[in-house]
């Protein structure tokens, strides 16, 4: 028997009124891929507007993001200043003079899709209108307008009870006719990972990224242990990229996206896309990289080695029967990383290796066997990766 999305809502809708608050909530597959894309926050906080907003979708387009798989466009904070009588949401009209549906058609007519943000509780972290005790007013409206993605954060919500609040907001969004994608970003403070699959497309696992070597390794360590959660549809998230924004080296940048994409995280631009270097646009487009983040099997990979002495080897299984290996180097110095096939998962014999940030073909290498001294060995940059495609021959 199957059951329509709006049926489904209806009778979710039911057992909520009758106090089942914590009844899982039915949807759409949505984000079966991890959601990629631009947000307006790391680089421009609350300085938004329309012509920044149509102008990065530009960019987006014309600099080859769009053609590498960045699809969404994101407003993050600062958007909206009040309600109206009725309780609809208001975006700043100096801001915004043609309105968000005129917005978010300017995005879709360049083929891409359209995201904006609000807080589960009744401020954002600006201090703007939330939406609690607005679900379904917030709903209608980024539906009437044409929200594809709907980023729901956590501040002015400690009193709340997250899973309670956010399976609300799924359900509005569900009941208001348009598939959008939601983005749970309460920072893993209510162990997402254990109840935010049936709800969001993706969760946050930490607090906020700062565009700095150290929090890019906390957060890669610390989003690494809920691996068993993620999946087709539904993602940790270790939150936005910062990538291209200056506070780290072309090397540091290349391992962040690197363990981004070992992780199967959604990847969401966070640099002025419209001034981006060569070398910024070569990390964020690298379609090798990309493509394990991608790949369709979804897993999310997880740390098979680390002995403590400042490298990693992080795994991830690809569909096809393949792996994807980076070797992680947080030294100041460089440093030789070793592993052998069966620490891989990959049986005795031959594998083809591709390096997947010098787009090198390295040929066909037999089982290093497991003898410590006979593994397959790279040599790591000072903060840097040696990212690996690895598949065996056939």
């Amino acid at each position: 028997m199957r059951i329509t999305t709006r049926l489904a809502g209806a009778v979710l809708a039911l057992l909520g009124g009758l106090g089942f608050a914590h009844v899982a909530v039915a949807q759409p597959r949505l984000a079966l891929t991890p959601p990629m894309g631009f947000n307006t926050w790391n680089k421009f906080g609350c300085d938004v507007r329309e012509s920044l907003v149509r102008e990065m979708a530009d960019a987006i387009v014309a600099s080859g993001m769009k053609a590498a798989g960045y699809r969404y466009v994101v407003i993050d904070d600062c958007w909206q200043v009040a309600r109206d009588g009725a309780g609809r949401i208001v975006a700043d009209p100096e801001r915004f003079p043609s309105g968000i549906k005129s917005l978010a058609d300017y995005v879709h007519g360049l083929g891409l899709s359209f995201g904006i943000y609000t807080d589960i509780g009744p401020k954002t972290c600006a201090g703007r209108p939330g939406s609690y005790g607005h679900f379904a007013e917030d709903a209608r409206s980024y539906a009437a307008w044409g929200v594809d993605y709907v980023k729901v954060d956590w501040c002015h919500a400690d009193s709340l009870d997250a899973p309670t609040q956010y399976a609300r907001m799924r359900r509005a969004l569900d009941q208001s006719g348009r598939r959008i994608v939601l983005s749970i970003c309460e920072w893993g403070l209510n162990h997402p990972w254990d109840w935010a699959g049936p709800v969001g497309q993706l969760w946050r696992t930490t607090g906020d990224i700062s565009d700095n070597w150290q929090s890019v390794v906390w957060i890669a360590n610390a989003s690494g242990h809920h691996a068993a959660a993620a999946g087709p549809g539904h993602w940790n998230d270790p939150d936005m990229l910062e990538v291209g924004n200056g506070g780290m080296t072309a090397d540091e940048y290349r391992t962040h996206l690197s363990l981004w994409a070992m992780m199967a995280a959604p990847l969401m631009a966070g640099n002025d896309i419209r001034a981006m270097s060569g070398v910024t646009r070569a990390i964020l487009t690298n379609a090798d990289v990309i493509a394990v983040d991608q790949d369709r099997l979804g897993e999310q990979g997880r740390i098979v080695i680390d002995q403590g002495d400042g490298t990693q080897v992080w795994l991830k299984r690809l569909a096809g029967g393949g792996r994807a290996v980076a070797a992680v180097n947080y030294h100041a110095d460089s440093a030789d990383v070793m592993f052998r096939w069966k620490e891989i998962g990959l049986p005795a014999g031959g594998a083809t290796v591709r390096d997947l940030w010098r787009h090198q073909d390295l040929g066909r290498h037999d089982d290093p066997g497991h003898d410590i001294a006979t593994g397959y060995r790279v040599k790591v940059a000072p903060h840097g990766v040696v990212m690996l495609r690895i598949a065996p021959a056939r």
